[in-house]
């Protein structure tokens, strides 16, 4: 479905090259919960979503941290990024469809919180997506 591999594109992870600071986020294991709520011509429900994942110090300080992921057909257009948080913009497009994607993080050490909202063009209609993203440090990794 266009719609999911576009929210999948806007919420991954894209390289952060040339961060000069390392992100304030603490490393360890985290919780990420997603909160998407789409409006337009289709009816969709929300959803939640929960992951953990495990973040190393390495990741952290080397070049392959981030929250951004470049798919195909997907573009970054902007992206302002520093020790405290990251935005950015993209455009997407496939099966007919063109989506504007609109990201913000924060870095907080044991908390990270951000939003992505996107803006889909499609056959289907016009749907709006917003995503909240709240991460939650949880202690080391097993």
């Amino acid at each position: 479905m266009m719609l999911r591999n576009m929210a999948v594109a806007a919420l991954v992870a894209f390289p952060m090259v040339a961060l000069a600071e390392t992100p304030n986020v603490t490393a360890g294991e985290w919780e990420f919960v997603s909160k998407t709520s789409v409006t337009g011509e289709m009816e969709i429900p929300d959803q939640t979503e929960t992951e953990r994942q495990c973040i190393s110090q390495e990741e952290l300080e080397g070049a392959e941290f981030g929250f951004i992921e470049e798919e195909e057909g997907c573009e970054l257009l902007d992206q302002e990024l520093n020790a405290d948080g990251l935005s950015y913009s993209m455009v997407c497009r496939a099966e007919g469809g063109e989506a504007t994607i609109d990201g913000e993080m924060r870095f907080m050490g044991e908390r990270i919180e951000g939003s992505v909202d996107i803006l889909t063009q499609s056959p289907m209609g016009e749907l709006s997506m917003n995503t909240v993203i709240e991460g939650e440090y949880l202690g080391e990794c097993e």
